[in-house]
């Protein structure tokens, strides 16, 4: 399925300025929840010892820099991965206005795909790795873990856009916005 101009579409999208307005009410009650269990565990100085060891210039260089360009390229293999198509169907690149980096379906996928390529960094890279230091008392990798859930907050608030897409449709990424265009079903 090609998004044609024929294909009547649903935009379920907003500028990328809202969306990053609305990261700290999508992502900020799931960073404050694991932050307050890890330091009712492991106390917070404890969490306050991860948050300032990961500000290290040389940490935040070396680790959290790679993460941003992670979090894409797990977006782009969990795309491709769910909808069926090849790596180099998503366009990976960097809006060097907000100095920001991008994946981008080219071509429409199922709904389900691309909720499950829109979670998976959060999943991966955010709770993962909070859930793994509130069992090992790791407040590096606790600090680490609440900053990729909030850089998945962008991806939240997408999957709060499309939330009532039934099962089955079709969606478009938008190529400049925050979230997607529903295609009408065939």
């Amino acid at each position: 399925m090609r998004l044609t101009a024929e294909a009547p579409q649903d935009d379920h999208s907003i500028s990328m300025l809202a969306a990053n307005f609305l990261v700290l009410l999508s992502a900020g009650p799931a960073v404050a929840a694991l932050a307050l269990v890890y330091a009712a565990r492991w106390g917070s100085a404890s969490l306050m010892q991860g948050v300032w060891g990961l500000l290290e210039p040389k940490v935040l260089l070396l680790a959290v820099l790679p993460g941003v360009l992670a979090h894409e390229l797990i977006h782009a293999a969990a795309w491709a991965f769910f909808a069926h198509r090849p790596l180099n169907a998503i366009q990976l690149g960097v809006r060097w206005r907000s100095v920001s980096p991008y994946a981008h379906p080219r071509e429409p996928m199922p709904v389900a795909a691309y909720r499950a390529g829109a979670v998976m960094p959060a999943i991966v890279l955010g709770l993962g790795p909070s859930l793994a230091a509130i069992a090992l008392g790791a407040p590096r990798l606790m600090a680490w873990g609440l900053v990729f859930v909030l850089a998945a907050g962008g991806d939240f608030v997408v999957l709060w856009l499309i939330r009532r897409v039934p099962a089955g449709r079709y969606v478009q990424d938008h190529p400049t916005r925050a979230g997607c265009q529903v295609l009408a079903p065939e």
